[in-house]
């Protein structure tokens, strides 16, 4: 290889620099930058190498000779890498023993082992095998040669870097000179290392871990009864079912406070819905908006079922009261249906009689909130 090829290596090893430099300058959502600290770039490079021998004295060459190579690699983790290289030196032969010259090409592979930060200084030890073609006036063949160094690497963009290495490298070459049987020189190299394709994606920033939360009962109602979570004792009542403020299924009588009737009202045969203001007690005008209100909460809530019952006071033998309940009873059932109640969501009407009074039956006020007629919801 002659001066051409040295210039041919220098082009192309700045030819990367160049398109490690364009890389950089892409879009910034065109590639995103790995992250040096956490990862490593393991894409593949190329190294072009230029440098220098101090030769073996038994080699009867001159001591210093300009060699240049070029590799190609990979890390393979963020700290060693792989490179197969080649290079080559030409050598001139001492005038003492003849003058002339003879060229040596290696082929190996090399691992470099480093320290530190990707993106800082990073010293490395080469460790690298060979093959080493010797052409020269008496011999042309390989023989096998190994090198030792050290070295420094710095990321200068995210796809190129510097390294500077030295090292020795010994050769068994046992041809070349008959009365010698290998050789050890020394060397120092320089390579730019540019790397292919578009930098990794850098990773995705761990999220914070969430502290857990306990959600607030308060805003919460497990099981759709009206009651938050909080202040509900029975938290898992069936649907539909009717609960007091603690959650807990309640009966619930809807007595029509204020509808109460006159004494002995109303009187055989005169149950129909239409003369309910003559048995109802003065003033009727007030109880029989309280029925109205009984009907439109009816209307508004239909799933609810009602048991429509009547009740008396204590005046009369049992079996006339019964009977007067009963038609109480049935008055109201009546005025319900006839505003539009469906009679499937009524059970009755059904008497009592004068059992369960809610007030005392010895004074007349007393007596009068006992004749009344109650819907009890069903539960």
């Amino acid at each position: 290889m002659k001066r051409k090829g040295l210039y041919f290596l220098i082009a192309l090893a700045l030819g990367g620099v160049g398109a490690a430099h364009a890389q950089d300058m892409a879009p910034a959502d065109s590639a995103p930058s790995m992250d040096s600290s956490s990862s490593y770039d393991d894409r593949w490079y190329i190294a072009p190498t230029i440098g220098g021998y101090y030769n073996d004295t038994d080699r009867n060459t001159n001591s210093r000779q300009i060699y240049y190579g070029l590799g190609v690699g990979r890390f393979i983790s963020p700290d060693a890498s792989i490179d197969l290289f080649i290079d080559r030196t030409k050598r001139d032969v001492d005038a003492a023993v003849g003058g002339g010259s003879w060229s040596n090409n290696s082929y190996g592979v090399a691992a470099r082992f480093y320290r530190g930060e990707w993106n800082a200084w990073r010293p490395y030890v080469l460790a690298g095998v060979m093959g080493s073609n010797h052409h020269n006036r008496g011999d042309s063949g390989f023989s096998p040669a190994a090198e030792l160094g050290v070295g420094v690497s710095k990321t200068v963009t995210d796809s190129s870097d510097v390294r500077i290495e030295t090292g020795y490298r010994y050769d068994w070459d046992d041809k070349s000179q008959p009365a010698q049987d290998g050789y050890g020189d020394w060397f120092l190299g320089f390579s730019i290392v540019s790397r292919f394709g578009a930098p990794p994606a850098a990773p995705a920033p761990e999220a914070a871990p969430v502290a857990p939360t306990t959600p607030d009962c308060s805003t919460l109602d497990s099981d759709n009864d009206q009651v938050n979570d909080c202040d509900d004792k029975c938290p898992a009542t069936p649907a539909g079912t009717i609960v007091g403020p603690d959650g807990c299924p309640q009966k619930v009588v809807i007595d029509l406070r204020g509808v109460n009737f006159k004494f002995d009202y109303p009187k055989k045969g005169a149950v129909d819905a239409s003369e309910i203001a003559k048995s109802l007690a003065e003033p009727s005008s007030d109880s029989v908006a309280i029925l109205d209100q009984a009907v439109d909460t009816l209307q508004r809530y239909p799933q609810v079922h009602v048991t429509v019952a009547g009740y008396t006071d204590s005046k009369g033998t049992d079996e006339y009261n019964q009977s007067l309940s009963e038609r109480r009873a049935k008055i109201v059932y009546d005025y319900l249906t006839a505003h539009g109640i469906d009679a499937s969501r009524l059970e009755g009407p059904i008497g009592h009689g004068e059992n369960d009074p809610v007030d005392t039956n010895d004074t007349d006020a007393g007596r009068a909130r006992n004749r009344r007629t109650e819907l009890q919801v069903q539960q």
